[in-house]
């Protein structure tokens, strides 16, 4: 007798490939890649080659659709074994299992077997009514209610032929709830014509509140923003709401009587419209209902992080003014404004406090005090923060430095979002014991001129104030994207070694952070790197880890040419090979233009390295090293407009966009509050997304259409041809405050269709209603 056949371990990669729409040999080399814990950022840049150039976004597209598939099909043995131990496991039904391509359906047909609570249609079996249930799925003749007398049983609490047969259609209105084909039916209602319904709570809205436009509201569900769902899901979740998810029920109806299939000429068919429109309406449509919440607020929650996820790329990296001295400044009205002093490197040198607008003696007293520190630490530039008092204090500086002839010092508004989480931070008492949190606040400032990523990582990216309802969001589902952002951005930018922080060194790929703090103690026990090699030196540093982030690693002015560039140390060999080949020195050789020209990819090229990587090592050499973020530019904010009574109707700004979300951006014009360009005014054109025109950091030309002092909020156009409302005073305009609280009240483009990708997310069962 034969051995049976152990069944083929479970490989994702074909149908990753197809979903994706990616070459399956690239899609296997990524899979095996990641199950040998590279890292995205180092497959992406350093093995081209092996996944045929797939990006780092299509790289983290495989990871997450490997990871779903692989817990698909834990989620399918665990069921198939459930069953099976239960006895009900027929070849029919475990061919349909095995055929499931998403968790929803998976779950449908799991329902029937799934343990659960005590109902209707399990008293109705214990009080024996099952055989009349049975007569009811059998549409055939009879007469029910002489046929459900015979079920009176008053012992059995079934008092009467009424209640035999009520009991009997409870069955029956749970066998339709728990088909796999009758959710499909009533799901396929909810996301072709269901409609998103608010209304108010009058209880908990009898004055003002943000969610008014929600108090009698109704959208089609396929269509509603995210951000417009999410805005209803506060108001519920505070109260003020009440949120249905509806379909029209007696359009559905008929579909699931073809599926139960009911005979009008059976003396039956009255028992099963009842146990229908039963099922429908008390089981079928909540149940399904609870799953599409689900759906919705998970495709809410991608769309918010994605948008979270995008501006803080942008804001990560915006250019750097670079290795300068600076001064930073944290104002302060009362308590005055703490100035902190740092080096090229952001090494801490000294700080003072002074107290400009607290007099004429005093202001006196301050200019003295910053000129002097201007005089004897020569900045190249003064980092004011942008919060109250930010633009008084600049303004301030700008005319102390000039009446000491010291005008060429660059003073630059600074946001300062998030300094203040920073100041009291773990992270800031290791760095600053002696300090007081104000002073920290003052050199975080002046760090972010210098260098926004590296200083911006000690800080929870939650905290930085450039998302959308992110606090309404899944947190893990938020944590996991900005995480990869600030991964892709660290190693794409590269880091110093010798200078950077634990924070940043834990971003490289490989690293980690308890690695990133042996790196530093080795650093500062045994003195700065000299060249890649000795990071091998390093307590728990292997080849392995080596290998991931070598290549994302700069030791400028190291020993080895090579060391300062993005050339992983595996390619040095092929490098000097290049150099000895046009007869120069390998140092010669790296930066110069015209002998990286002479040099010919064909002849480099083998089985190990292909063209894509020749062709970003021949880029290397031309500009080793080289920061792909754009040259540092200043604001330029009017010095006539620093608080919100200097705007003007019609009034024409240049600001810095400081948050983009799916209604339009915020934009800083220099008064301390943002305004809001909705997406209808970003352009003269239509704009379904405003991340295809702006993104956070540009400068931006805007004119004022309202001000609303009273709520502080500044509605403002990019579109000069647009008339500001000069009768306004007490209203609003058209949007939220930043940081998402409500909703834009404007025009309301469609979102793409509900697809059954969001009901598969691993996370769905954290938002069941």
């Amino acid at each position: 007798m034969s051995e049976p056949s152990t069944p083929s371990p479970f490989d994702p990669v074909p149908q990753i490939a197809r979903e994706l729409g990616l070459p399956e040999r690239g899609v296997a080399a990524v899979a095996k890649l990641l199950a040998e814990n590279a890292t995205v950022p180092f497959i992406a840049r350093y093995r081209k080659e092996v996944t045929g150039g797939l990006d780092e976004v299509q790289i983290r597209d495989i990871q997450e659709k490997r990871t779903y598939l692989v817990e698909l099909e834990d989620r399918r043995t665990a069921i198939l074994a459930e069953i099976g131990k239960q006895g009900k496991l027929t070849p029919e039904l475990a061919a349909k299992i095995v055929a499931c391509t998403n968790k929803a359906a998976l779950e449908d047909l799991y329902l029937p077997y799934k343990p659960k609570r005590r109902t209707r249609a399990m008293i109705a079996k214990e009080r024996g009514l099952e055989p009349l249930a049975l007569k009811i799925l059998a549409q055939e003749g009879g007469d029910p209610e002489a046929e459900a007398a015979a079920f009176v049983d008053a012992a059995k609490e079934v008092p009467s032929a009424q209640k035999a047969l009520e009991g009997a259609r409870d069955i029956v209105a749970e066998l339709l709830a728990e088909s796999a084909e009758a959710r499909a039916v009533v799901r396929q209602a909810f996301e072709t014509g269901g409609q998103v319904v608010s209304k108010r709570v009058p209880e908990k809205t009898e004055g003002p509140t943000k969610f008014e436009q929600y108090y009698e509201f109704s959208e089609p569900l396929a269509a509603i923003p995210s951000h417009r769902y999410l805005a209803i899901r506060r108001g519920e979740t505070e109260g003020c709401l009440r949120l249905d998810l509806t379909i029209d029920q007696d359009a559905v109806r008929p579909r699931l009587e073809g599926l139960m299939k009911l005979s009008r000429s059976s003396p039956w068919a009255g028992q099963m419209e009842l146990a229908v429109q039963d099922g429908l309406k008390r089981l079928l449509v909540p149940s399904v209902e609870n799953d599409v919440r689900v759906e919705l607020k998970m495709r809410a929650d991608r769309e918010a992080v994605f948008v979270f996820g995008d501006n803080l790329r942008h804001l990560l990296l915006a250019a750097p003014l670079g290795a300068r001295k600076v001064i930073g400044v944290d104002p302060g009205i009362r308590t005055g404004c703490k100035v902190a002093v740092l080096d090229q490197t952001g090494k801490f040198l000294e700080n003072v406090t002074v107290y400009p607008g607290q007099g004429a003696h005093k202001d006196a007293e301050a200019a003295r005090t910053i000129a002097a520190l201007a005089t004897k630490y020569e900045p190249f530039a003064i980092a004011v923060g942008n919060g109250t008092g930010g633009r008084e204090t600049e303004t301030f500086v700008k005319k102390s430095l000039a009446e000491a002839g010291l005008s060429t010092v660059l003073v630059v508004p600074v946001s300062e979002a998030g300094a203040s989480v920073y100041s009291a931070s773990d992270v800031a008492r290791e760095e600053f014991p002696e300090l007081d949190l104000t002073v920290r606040g003052a050199i975080s400032i002046g760090r972010r001129l210098q260098d926004p990523l590296a200083e911006l990582v000690k800080i929870d990216p939650k905290s930085i104030g450039v998302g959308q309802y992110q606090h309404d969001v899944f947190q893990p589902l938020l944590g996991r994207k900005l995480g990869e952002v600030v991964e892709s951005c660290v190693n794409g930018v590269g880091v110093e070694l010798n200078t950077a922080s634990a924070q940043l060194l834990s971003y490289v790929a490989g690293v980690g952070p308890s690695l990133a703090k042996r790196i530093v103690q080795h650093r500062d026990q045994k003195g700065r790197f000299t060249r890649r090699a000795e990071l091998l030196e390093v307590s728990g540093l292997g080849p392995r880890t080596f290998e991931q982030a070598a290549g994302f690693l700069r030791i400028h002015g190291g020993e080895h040419p090579l060391d300062g560039s993005a050339v992983h140390p595996e390619r040095y060999a092929l490098v000097e090979q290049m150099a000895a080949d046009l007869g120069v020195p390998l140092a010669e050789l790296v930066g110069k233009k015209e002998l990286v020209g002479k040099i010919r990819l064909e002849k480099y090229v083998s089985e190990a390295v292909g063209e894509p990587t020749l062709r970003d090592i021949l880029a290397e050499l031309e500009k080793p090293g080289r920061d792909p973020r754009a040259s540092f530019e200043p604001p330029k904010f009017r010095d006539d407009v620093t608080t919100l009574a200097d705007l003007k109707v019609d009034m024409i700004l240049e600001g810095v966009v400081t948050n983009v979300t799916a209604f339009g951006c915020f934009v800083d014009v220099g008064v301390h509050q943002d305004g809001l360009v909705h997406v209808s005014r970003l352009a003269d054109r239509f704009v379904k997304d405003p991340a295809e025109v702006v993104k956070v950091g540009d400068k931006l030309k805007v004119k004022v259409l309202e001000i609303d002092a009273a709520r502080k909020r500044i509605s403002l156009s990019a579109r000069m041809s647009d008339q500001g409302d000069k009768s306004a005073g007490s209203k609003g305009p058209a949007g939220p405050r930043p940081g998402g609280r409500g909703d834009d009240r404007g025009p309301r483009p469609k979102s793409p269709p509900l697809a059954s990708k969001f009901s598969n997310n691993p996370f769905a069962s954290f938002f069941k209603k």
